[in-house]
């Protein structure tokens, strides 16, 4: 089966540095890969690369099987769920979703379906720019996968927001998946481990790739190597 997602040898360099060393890695579909990278790893960088956000210096990029330098047909195929708070803030959540879906293809049903997973009714009035951080993900969300979409990739999706919108955003997520989708995540903090299939650990612009289990002994066996060299823990 083709991958939804394939990237080969991506190399970045940023004021001649280079933040990417030849990454690669393929997503399948129904599959979980979160990609995590503490602050200035380069993780918000590749995510950017692999949706189309920014150019590389070399390598190559294919969402189901689209050059994604030669075309941007792949974009009908694409949800994505930036850091930034890239929503129209001007407008109200109902004008958001109905001008997104206007421009990306997305259907009344599917504009239906979305609110009532995610729990948008009671804000749909709501201008955006007032919303708390746990809703406004919610309705990134619910955005993102109007049009349906085979590939999400989401950055930072559940971090410093409330328990009921996590849970809300694990479970559209999860219903996703279920349905075919691939799921590329960008992640900062280890308690979202448990809901992938892989994690790609990214430092000093490479890539190692872990089960899940692996990857939390391994934020494990750093904090307390951290903490003992800072005396915070005696051994």
């Amino acid at each position: 089966m083709e991958p939804v997602l394939k990237a080969t040898d991506i190399v970045q360099v940023v004021n001649k540095k280079t933040v990417l060393g030849g990454i690669s890695l393929e997503l399948k579909a129904g599959e979980a890969l979160g990609i995590f990278g503490t602050r200035g790893s380069g993780k918000t960088t590749l995510l950017h690369l692999l949706a189309g956000i920014e150019k590389y210096k070399s390598g190559s990029v294919e969402i189901l099987g689209v050059d994604t330098r030669k075309g941007d047909t792949y974009k009908k195929h694409l949800g994505l769920v930036t850091q930034e708070r890239s929503l129209f803030q001007e407008l109200r959540v109902v004008e958001n979703l109905d001008f997104i879906a206007t421009l990306r293809g997305g259907s009344r049903v599917t504009i239906e379906k979305l609110v009532e997973q995610l729990e948008l009714k009671d804000i749909l009035r709501e201008p955006v720019a007032t919303l708390e951080h746990g809703l406004y993900q919610r309705l990134a969300l619910a955005c993102a996968l109007l049009n349906e979409p085979e590939l999400l990739i989401a950055d930072e999706l559940i971090r410093d927001i409330d328990f009921y919108s996590r849970k809300l955003i694990i479970k559209t997520v999860r219903q996703f998946l279920q349905g075919g989708g691939a799921f590329l995540c960008g992640f900062s903090h280890p308690d979202y481990v448990n809901q992938l299939d892989r994690v790609g650990w990214l430092t000093e612009g490479q890539l190692t790739f872990y089960q899940p289990e692996e990857a939390a002994a391994q934020w494990q066996r750093l904090f307390v190597a951290s903490n003992l060299q800072s005396g915070e823990i005696n051994d």
